[in-house]
């Protein structure tokens, strides 16, 4: 059974420092240089949470107005996109989708990977390397690298990384929104930048705790997905709600997460900390993940693990 000693529960309490640790570095020159610049033509690719990340990334940065910037699956990377700046996020540096598309890039592209494995089939293939080897897990459930992933780009744009580290420190300790084991089903909503964030949490509930739970842009979320709104399913905003939509859900009887003012990384936080509180009302070890691995490497067309992920103990590859 899953329970508050876990290391996914470990690495969660966590992030507040990571984050920290990484706006840090995207202040030194170096990580300065291999990440995009203003202007610059941007792509960003991931596989699992990571693709999410370069999601969030992607319209943070588009928002930010400093240049045309893509998010893609690594797997579906279009052919005809040559842009000047590839960000390819792999924890383990292992993932085959991530490997082929950085050994595949036209010149004119050059390619930076963030990493917790510096030493890695992908750091080879890339042109700059940020390795964040201080947040990388012995969990198979992505939660504290891909955040502080996340938190090096924002701070790159200049978000205030700081502040969502003290909201997280403040979701660290509060009281869940939803009560684990009470709804049969969670609807992640999100806006602009925080709609990979919603897609993550909803992974990160399948994941730990083989819940059902679902993922849309906020405003996209009246457009059908309404439907199966109904008393013991919740729906959970990362970031504001559209005019109306609260009264709109509370109106189907469905429960709704006050969590609407929250930072939408820190509202990320308590997602993780309910999708583990939820596996173990499930009786389930979040640490064991059914069916998942580390990394996916791929053998011709068969998929292996990067490591043993079955071992919550083991030592991380570094």
């Amino acid at each position: 059974m899953c329970s508050r000693m876990s290391k996914t529960a470990e690495e969660i309490s966590t992030q507040p420092q990571c984050w920290r640790r990484a706006a840090e570095l995207a202040q030194g020159p170096v990580v300065r240089a291999a990440l995009p610049a203003p202007g610059d033509d941007v792509a960003v690719v991931g596989c699992g949470t990571s693709l999410y990340m370069a999601q969030a990334y992607a319209a943070a940065r588009e928002a930010a107005g400093v240049g045309r910037t893509d998010a893609f699956a690594a797997s579906e990377y279009p052919a005809s996109r040559a842009p000047g700046r590839l960000v390819a996020i792999s924890r383990s540096g292992t993932t085959s989708e991530i490997e082929a598309l950085l050994g595949s890039l036209p010149a004119r592209t050059s390619a930076t990977l963030l990493t917790a494995v510096a030493d890695s089939p992908c750091a080879r293939r890339a042109d700059a390397v940020v390795e964040l080897e201080f947040a990388d897990e012995h969990s198979v459930v992505q939660t504290r690298f891909a955040t502080t992933a996340l938190a090096l780009l924002r701070a790159s744009l200049g978000h205030d990384v700081e502040g969502a580290a003290r909201a997280a420190e403040a979701a660290l300790a509060a009281p869940l929104p939803l009560e684990p084991g009470a709804v049969e089903q969670v609807t992640f909503l999100g806006h602009g930048w925080t709609v990979g964030l919603a897609s993550e949490a909803a992974l990160k509930l399948r994941e730990s705790a083989q819940a059902w739970a679902e993922a849309y842009p906020a405003m996209e979320y009246r457009h059908g997905p309404i439907s199966i709104a109904q008393p013991g399913r919740a729906v959970w905003p990362l970031g504001s709600l559209p005019s109306g939509l609260a009264d709109e859900i509370r109106a189907t009887g469905a429960g709704l997460a006050e969590t609407a003012g929250l930072e939408p990384m820190a509202a990320l936080v308590l997602a993780q900390r309910f999708a583990v509180a939820e596996a173990e009302s499930r009786g389930l070890d979040c640490d064991r993940p059914r069916n998942l691995t580390r990394s996916v490497i791929l053998a011709g067309d068969r998929a292996t693990s990067a490591s043993r992920p079955s071992d919550p103990d083991r030592e991380v590859p570094r």
